[in-house]
């Protein structure tokens, strides 16, 4: 398997923090109290969440890109 270049890292990771906010709101998962702690399990599950949401996210906005959303 091929190293990824420390450039296209930086860039993966300006992209993920870019759609962070849309992909947070197509998770739909409510905001935590400071003063709760989540289970390993809870964690898991969230994260999950975040991940098929930012996959989702992702591909609208690539959409939206080449077909100019219509």
């Amino acid at each position: 398997m091929s190293e990824v270049s420390a450039e296209v890292k930086m860039s993966r990771m300006k992209e993920f923090l870019q759609l962070l906010p849309l992909t947070m709101e197509v998770a739909g998962l409510p905001e935590c109290h400071p003063d709760r702690s989540f289970t390993a399990d809870q964690m898991e599950a969230r994260l999950i969440s975040i991940r098929m949401a930012y996959k989702v996210t992702r591909t609208f906005m690539r959409d939206i890109a080449e077909t100019g959303g219509g």
